[in-house]
């Protein structure tokens, strides 16, 4: 497949503070020194296979990539993209659930030979974003979104995604009988969330049933990420990506002359008051030697007239946090700091969160552990420790259930500054294609590499 020229990038500021850039560095620097650790011996023996078939399953890998590209689709309509995956993995002989969870996909392969259950993840859907992109295979696709008409693009890399696991699916099928364990894949819908604050995703995939027989021991998931050169493997035990919690607060006052003011209770005062009240709460109320937490209110809305003191104001925003204790305390806090603020003026006020928010994705620090020899061992990448990110991922969820290792796949190419590359979600987002070989290996050797250590300490 030819390679295609990346856009030139828009700036933007870059992301990660100096000091956390240089924390990152000693990390990568230590990595660099340490002796490597050897690789399980029943992995070993799969290695050079492992290459031989990604090497050979590579243009197919682009190739589906292109495809789901230019036919993007919105969470649970992912209904063509569901078709492609499953009958490529009925053609490599995995047994297939199709329909969980509106669109998602289970597949189970078993191995020659006992072993762990390994789970690996891939979401489909796309965003109702235009797409920007001159590419041959841009996206000129148009859905429906809460009732309106919309543009249709894969800004978040999740093209790559589906790409990557049905090339893994392909690699691991071929080495079947040397697989000391089962592989559950899962082709997830709705990782980007849908309208009305309605569950979808991965904790519907989990209630109806895509952990059950056989539940896995472990799961692994990935993201290309604009933020990482190709060839550059981010992770880190622990926090990798916040908690997403959408939240509304609605202030109640009584209606009156913008002349009298005294006459009636201005939600518009008591709502700003709130909106400054509730910056106290990260900043004074928690540890923040701990873990950090963003709160920030996105829309204010109130009033139809200059001379009108209404009678209700509406905040909306997001709470991110790492820490699931923290997040129950500031969602706490917010709600008594809302009502008291508003209580004191003569008003109320209620704070409401959506019930569709995630939890932080945590990665399990012993699996990590185990694990980060084997990202280190990837042919032509650098595995390195990247800080902590403030987007949501409902990954988290499958981390919830099972050890969960979730890692950030470099997707800018090498030699340009991967800090200035659009970032994910933009109509400008752009995944050099040399990253998802990259992807293909890192879900391959981390399953294979967990059932020859799983198989052999037993």
């Amino acid at each position: 497949m030819p390679k295609l020229r990346r856009p030139r990038p828009r700036l933007r500021p870059t992301a990660c503070l100096p000091a956390v850039l240089a924390l990152c560095a000693l990390a990568a620097s230590a990595q660099d020194k340490a002796p490597p650790v050897p690789a399980p011996v029943q992995a070993q023996a799969m290695y050079p296979l492992i290459a031989e078939r990604i090497k050979a399953v590579e243009p197919k890998v682009i190739a589906w990539r292109r495809d789901i590209h230019q036919h993007p689709e919105l969470g649970n309509q992912e209904k063509r993209t569901a078709a492609l995956v499953a009958a490529h993995l009925k053609a490599l002989g995995y047994e297939v659930r199709e329909g969980v969870a509106v669109t998602g996909v289970v597949a189970t392969l078993k191995g020659g030979k006992p072993g762990p259950v390994v789970a690996l993840r891939a979401d489909m859907d796309a965003l109702p974003v235009k797409e920007q992109l001159d590419l041959p295979f841009a996206s000129k696709a148009r859905a429906t979104w809460a009732g309106k008409e919309v543009d249709v693009m894969h800004a978040c890399g999740h093209d790559g995604h589906v790409a990557i696991l049905m090339g893994v699916a392909e690699v691991l099928a071929s080495m079947k009988d040397q697989l000391p364990g089962t592989v559950k894949l899962m082709f997830q819908p709705a990782e980007e969330k849908l309208p009305n604050a309605e569950i979808g995703g991965a904790r519907r995939m989990l209630a109806e049933g895509a952990f059950d027989a056989p539940k896995p021991d472990v799961v692994f998931g990935l993201h290309l990420a604009s933020g990482l050169n190709t060839g550059e493997i981010g992770y880190k035990a622990g926090p990798i990506t916040a908690s997403s919690d959408t939240f509304k607060v609605s202030v109640k006052g009584r209606q009156t002359h913008g002349s009298m003011p005294w006459s009636g209770v201005d939600p518009i005062v008591l709502g700003s008051q709130i909106v400054l009240g509730l910056q106290t709460i990260a900043s004074r109320q928690v540890n923040v030697t701990k873990e950090p937490s963003v709160l920030s209110v996105g829309t204010f809305n109130a009033g139809t007239r200059y001379n009108i003191i209404p009678d209700n104001a509406e905040m909306s925003g997001t709470l991110r946090t790492y820490d699931e204790g923290m997040r129950a305390f500031i969602m706490k806090r917010m709600g008594e700091t809302a009502e008291h603020i508003a209580q004191s003026g003569g008003g109320t006020a209620h704070v409401h969160f959506e019930a569709d928010g995630y939890a932080p994705t945590i990665n399990d620090a012993k699996l990590t552990e185990q694990m980060t020899p084997s990202l280190s061992r990837i042919p032509g990448a650098k595995a390195m420790v990247i800080p902590k990110g403030t987007g949501g991922e409902d990954f988290s969820f499958f981390a919830q259930k099972a050890p969960g290792l979730f890692v950030m796949i470099g997707a800018t190419p090498v030699g340009q500054d991967a800090q200035k590359a659009e970032p994910n979600h933009s109509p400008r987002f752009f995944v050099d294609e040399a990253s998802l070989a990259v992807g293909v290996r890192t879900l391959t050797q981390l399953s294979v590499d967990y059932m020859a250590m799983a198989s052999s300490s037993k």
